[in-house]
């Protein structure tokens, strides 16, 4: 199911052939409710066998256009995980101390460790697209950005961290209603942005840019998967199962202990039974 979605390697990519709308070969919500639970239940087991385990950590990363539902898909999909071995990291525009490093050195900073998953709404490709966009980098420094993402994907893979990157794909109609629904609804009103609007006419300049980040950073360590993001349930669905397949991928197993358990167990019987002192008439 997962493979019409997948890019593991350097090729160039048109999202014009990609159907935000798209639901596979499934009609509704109501299709997917129960299975949904299920893979939900079975992702809470695979966390608990990845912090047990301490051998990998998982970085799941969500790039999109603004309203594609980064916020919404982890909430959805990953507020249910262990809060112990989960969180999530936001990333805006560079802090004065940040920007005097490299452009990759704030989020290196947070990738998770092992034995813990980590989700990150935006991330250090936008270092390659509203700076690229805008014009504050030329091409040629984007695409050595570029190269120098690939590198340090190919090292957190080999240091045990498993990359997982999403990018939602929205339509601009799409998105337009979301901004509408932002301004119709009182209660939606502290997530509109003016920036959201201003951002709409660069529409055709990010996905030029985003198709540059697919063709040179896909890879087998390290795929994109381009999720249709139109049909909320369907998001939030496949992420799901996108998550599982890497995961189910690592064979996680809880370690063995340290102790001979057998005899641990056998000592304990051995000792006397604690017994009750007379009652008082």
């Amino acid at each position: 199911m997962l493979k019409p979605y997948r890019l593991s390697k350097e090729e160039k990519i048109d999202l014009g052939h990609f159907d935000p709308n798209d639901t596979g070969e499934i009609k509704s919500k109501d299709e997917i409710r129960e299975e949904f639970e299920q893979l939900e239940h079975r992702l809470r087991e695979l966390q608990d066998k990845l912090f047990a385990a301490k051998s990998h950590g998982v970085l799941i990363l969500f790039q999109g256009m603004d309203c594609s539902g980064k916020d919404g898909v982890i909430k959805k999909v990953l507020s249910n995980l262990n809060p112990q071995g989960f969180r999530a990291e936001s990333f805006k525009k560079p802090t004065a101390d940040e920007a005097t490093h490299d452009f990759l050195w704030r989020t290196h900073k947070v990738v998770p460790g092992k034995g813990f998953i980590t989700a990150f709404n935006r991330s250090y490709y936008e270092e390659v697209l509203i700076t690229r966009v805008h014009g504050m980098i030329k091409d040629d420094e984007a695409k050595s950005r570029l190269h120098h993402i690939r590198h340090f994907e190919q090292m957190l893979a080999d240091s045990g961290v498993v990359v997982i990157k999403i990018f939602l794909h929205i339509s601009p109609d799409f998105q337009l209603e979301k901004i509408r629904e932002r301004l119709e609804n009182p209660e939606k009103h502290w997530k509109f942005d003016l920036s959201d609007l201003e951002e709409r006419q660069y529409w055709d300049q990010y996905q030029a840019a985003y198709e540059d980040v697919f063709r040179y950073t896909a890879t087998k360590q390290a795929p994109w998967y381009i999720v249709p993001a139109n049909e909320r349930w369907f998001r939030d669905y496949l992420v799901l199962r996108i998550v599982l397949r890497a995961m189910e991928k690592l064979e996680l197993s809880y370690p063995q202990p340290k102790i001979e358990v057998q005899a641990l167990l056998e000592k304990l019987r051995e000792e006397p039974q604690a017994t009750e002192p007379p009652q008082d008439n």
